[in-house]
């Protein structure tokens, strides 16, 4: 399959596909060049292929980057609740031919990665059973 601009595959994807929105998929493929850029500073010669687990977690944590404790909101708007969401987002770029795929890449390796609770949400919660430090005295 020959490439096509990016818009054109974002555009045909959402009309095969209406449960993610357009900027969903701009941001996926920020968040793969992100992803990308991280795992070429640990191994620079390593990174031909991305797997699921890969992009998951780094798509965890340039969302975090980007939109803070928004993200839940964000990724709501945009139809996204859970990793088998990016997966299918990527194999619906793959279908339009804006990505590409190892044999052995399947959506299935998008589930369960992390929920967005944990991922998204708990990272911003008050930690329970913490004590204020007492004020230091004053003197008289």
């Amino acid at each position: 399959m020959s490439k096509i601009p990016f818009e054109q595959a974002v555009h045909d994807a959402v009309q095969a596909d209406n449960r993610y929105a357009a900027d969903a998929y701009q941001f996926l493929r920020d968040a793969l060049d992100h992803t990308i850029k991280s795992l070429q500073k640990s191994n620079p010669s390593a990174v031909s292929h991305v797997s699921g687990p890969e992009l998951c977690l780094g798509l965890r944590g340039y969302a975090i980057q980007q939109f803070g404790p928004m993200v839940p909101t964000v990724f709501e708007s945009w139809g996204l609740r859970n990793t088998r969401d990016i997966g299918e987002m990527v194999f619906n770029l793959i279908n339009t031919g804006a990505f590409s795929r190892s044999d052995s890449d399947q959506v299935e390796d998008f589930e369960n990665i992390y929920t967005f609770s944990e991922a998204f949400e708990k990272p911003w919660l008050p930690v329970r059973g913490l004590k204020p430090s007492p004020s230091p005295s004053r003197p008289a």
